[in-house]
């Protein structure tokens, strides 16, 4: 879960999250969002796929990106729960406590 919050720390990488979830980009047609150079957004794609928030698929001479939602979705959840967010409250039959 750490490394999921490590990548997203960065307003950068969270840009690029943002822009998958419209559907798969090439690397290329990513940096091209960002006024930062091709090794720097090459660095921030790797913290993605360590964190495992990307899918890199090699399409020719072109790398392909793919949103992995379902890992973002996880370690938020897991986050939340580690404070008692998002878990259902104990039932209780005393209307005194259930307020």
């Amino acid at each position: 879960m750490s490394s999921v919050f490590k990548a997203l720390s960065d307003p950068t990488r969270r840009r690029v999250l943002q822009l998958l979830r419209a559907g798969p980009m090439t690397a290329g047609d990513l940096a091209d969002q960002f006024a930062v150079s091709k090794p720097t957004m090459s660095a921030h794609f790797a913290v993605l796929r360590e964190a495992d928030l990307v899918h890199a698929e090699k399409a020719g001479k072109q790398v392909l990106y793919h949103l992995k939602l379902s890992v973002l979705e996880e370690a938020l959840m897991g986050f939340a729960n580690t404070f008692g967010l998002g878990a259902q409250a104990p039932a209780t039959d005393d209307p005194e406590t259930a307020r």
